[in-house]
């Protein structure tokens, strides 16, 4: 099988995405390298035009079994929930996208 893709699409309250950031700085890019789980990490990226005040990251995974067990291992990790915990109350809602890359171009 291919290598899957995740896009995660957090849209932001309003007004509240400094504290995101700083959430994030702070305790959530730690949590994730201290665990080793920011090597499945191909970026995070703020919009900055259209939809505005949405936080996206992108997952690289080299199968469902993988990305699967990836997010279970990663929300039993005390670090990374401690710091979700705290996140929650600021993202309205959350879009998941599996993507698969196209058979032309660069191959992330």
């Amino acid at each position: 099988m291919p290598t899957i893709y995740e896009k995660r699409t957090y849209s932001v309250v309003v007004g509240q995405m400094a504290e995101v950031v700083r959430l994030y700085s702070t305790l959530g890019w730690p949590a994730l390298e201290a665990g080793g789980f920011s090597k499945n990490l191909i970026g995070y990226f703020i919009s900055d035009t259209g939809e505005l005040h949405q936080l996206v990251h992108l997952w690289r995974f080299e199968s469902d079994e993988d990305r699967r067990e990836f997010w279970r291992k990663l929300f039993a990790d005390s670090d990374f929930m401690a710091f979700a915990k705290q996140l929650r109350p600021l993202v309205k809602t959350q879009g998941n996208q599996l993507l698969l890359a196209a058979p032309w171009g660069p191959q992330p």
